[in-house]
């Protein structure tokens, strides 16, 4: 999906727990991994100091450490039709969490050519 010029794009975004599991494995790394075999263009995993969901208990790092199960942030940015396609697979996923979904207007996305 190298781009030439602006494009709308879509930004797809998972909140999830440190400790959310998908058959035993980290769920953020079965997400990643879904992205990457759909060939979607990219994604970056956010690993949070602190927050609070839908129960409102707290997760926070540090000395007093409330809780192991620290927020994570799944975002993947590729075309609106791209998104779309992979939206049932992060339903399939996604148990226990927060999904969104905002308008992106891309305007680099290339690599360096080896």
């Amino acid at each position: 999906m190298p781009f030439s010029e602006s494009r709308n794009g879509k930004l797809l975004r998972i909140f999830i727990g440190d400790s959310n599991r998908y058959h035993g494995r980290p769920l953020y790394e079965v997400i990643v991994e879904k992205a990457r075999e759909r060939k979607l263009a990219g994604a970056t995993v956010i690993h949070g100091l602190m927050g609070f969901g839908a129960k409102s208990h707290l997760h926070a790092a540090g000395i007093l450490r409330f809780s192991a199960d620290l927020p994570v942030i799944i975002e993947i940015v590729d075309l609106p039709e791209r998104i779309d396609a992979f939206l049932p697979v992060v339903d399939e996923l996604v148990d226990d969490g927060l999904v969104t979904i905002e308008a992106a207007e891309v305007l680099i996305y290339r690599h360096e050519k080896k």
